[in-house]
């Protein structure tokens, strides 16, 4: 089984968050940009959906590029109920190779492509979703973790 790399990240708070955090199943998904209508209806989907995840134990982070100022704007407009990780050098996303060429508009650039990751206590990957659709995500995420966890 493959392993979530090591990591500690500061969340919107800056209070460090790493892989002494994974307590039970945790999902970590990366997203391009705070305030962008897809990463917008993403992470709404995520807050609507929190009372499903803690009934099965699960714990929300999402990781960008942005600032803590950004994250904790981005929190605060839209009442998310889970931290944000700040990956501003991207180490972390390029460890996982979520931070890569990307297509947007007809114009290539590097940055963090949609991705999710299932992960349990001992940081293994136990689902991976990559080039995640943002609208229908959500029913992905949760089909999978009825059967699965």
């Amino acid at each position: 089984m493959k392993k979530f790399p090591e990591f500690e990240l500061e969340n919107q708070n800056g209070e460090r968050v790493g892989n002494k955090d994974l307590e039970g199943v945790t999902v970590i998904y990366f997203y391009p940009k705070d305030n962008t209508p897809g990463c917008t209806t993403q992470a709404c989907d995520l807050r609507d959906n929190l009372d499903f995840l803690n009934a099965v134990d699960v714990k929300v982070y999402g990781v960008s590029g942005d600032t803590k100022k950004k994250h904790q704007n981005f929190i605060e407009k839209h009442n998310l109920n889970f931290d944000l990780l700040v990956d501003e050098e991207f180490k972390l996303s390029e460890a996982l190779g979520v931070y890569r060429m990307k297509k947007s508009f007809g114009k290539e650039s590097k940055g963090i492509v949609r991705t999710t990751f299932v992960v349990d206590e001992n940081s293994n990957i136990l689902k991976r979703w990559d080039n995640v659709k943002a609208k229908s995500h959500i029913d992905e995420l949760k089909n999978y973790l009825k059967e699965e966890v």
